[in-house]
């Protein structure tokens, strides 16, 4: 099972502060073993939001909106795309990992992805 784990942003992230030196040497270890494991697909931080920009679609119009988005709580600071086994293995290996921004209260979020056998015909 594929699983996205996604680290939320905070303030820090969405004013482009970047990680200490420490926590970015932390992170590469912990890569390293999802890497060895056979675990790790893709990772990556993202940018703050005021590099970003949303597109909203209603009915046949498109309308661009310029970042930084405001809601902290809703936006992504990172992440990570995990082969498991099952949730349960994905929670283990989230626990291992050091804490993605120090000094404050942080969620990563685990979400399964959609499978081709998730829309195959049911009989």
């Amino acid at each position: 099972m594929r699983v996205m784990v996604i680290v939320k942003a905070t303030k820090d992230s969405e004013a482009s502060v970047m990680p200490n030196k420490e926590l970015l040497e932390q992170m590469g270890k912990f890569n390293q073993q999802l890497i060895e494991a056979g675990v790790m697909l893709d990772g990556a931080g993202l940018k703050a939001t005021s590099h970003a920009a949303r597109v909203r679609f209603e009915g046949d119009r498109r309308t661009v909106i310029d970042g930084p988005f405001t809601e902290t709580k809703e936006l992504i600071a990172g992440y990570w795309l995990w082969q498991v086994k099952n949730l349960e293995e994905a929670v283990e290996w989230l626990k291992r990992c050091p804490h993605p921004h120090p000094g404050t209260p942080t969620e990563v979020e685990i979400r399964p992805l959609f499978e081709p056998s998730d829309f195959e015909a049911q009989p």
